[in-house]
């Protein structure tokens, strides 16, 4: 099994964040990485991943990190994939961290999700897997049916807790 898509955290602690997005492969059978790359701490390691990502056969990567959170647009700038950066809530709110992803320079776009967003991120992947793969757009289609049939069920059980006043 070939991995499809890499989950790349600025470090271990971002795993609890991160680990939204392995889940949701893991449900979607869709075979991924995960790793701990520091842009900082570990450059060229980070180089390395990303000029050989697609050559591995990677096709989307998710990357996560916080604070100055360079690591999505260093690897961006020297892949053709594409990437989903996970702003983490470690400073700041994780304003910073969501900044500096949205705020890339023309020509290294970094598709941004939101701060804590891992969940979203493995979604927007599927989503774009899924343009080239009929099963596993069904697989998305299935999946956003069950969002939907989580409100109907949630209005269900909301109806029927009584309040004096509630009409």
């Amino acid at each position: 099994m070939v991995a499809r898509v890499s989950i790349i955290m600025g470090s271990t602690s971002d795993l609890p964040v991160m680990e939204a997005a392995a889940k949701f492969l893991n449900q979607m059978e869709i075979p991924f990485e995960m790793n701990a790359l520091s842009a900082h701490r570990t450059p060229k390691e980070v180089e390395d991943f990303a000029t050989k990502a697609e050559q591995r056969g990677i096709e989307v990567i998710i990357a996560g990190a916080g604070m100055a959170a360079h690591l999505p647009g260093v690897i961006a700038a020297m892949t053709p994939l594409p990437v989903i950066g996970v702003p983490i809530k470690s400073s700041l709110e994780g304003m910073d961290a969501a900044l500096a992803m949205l705020q890339m320079p023309p020509g290294i776009p970094v598709a941004t999700v939101a701060i804590n967003g891992a969940l979203n991120a493995a979604i927007l992947a599927v989503q774009i897997l899924a343009t080239a793969d009929k099963e596993l757009r069904q697989k998305m289609i299935a999946y956003k049916e069950s969002l939907k049939d989580k409100i109907v069920k949630a209005n269900k059980e909301l109806s029927a807790i009584k309040y004096d006043y509630k009409v």
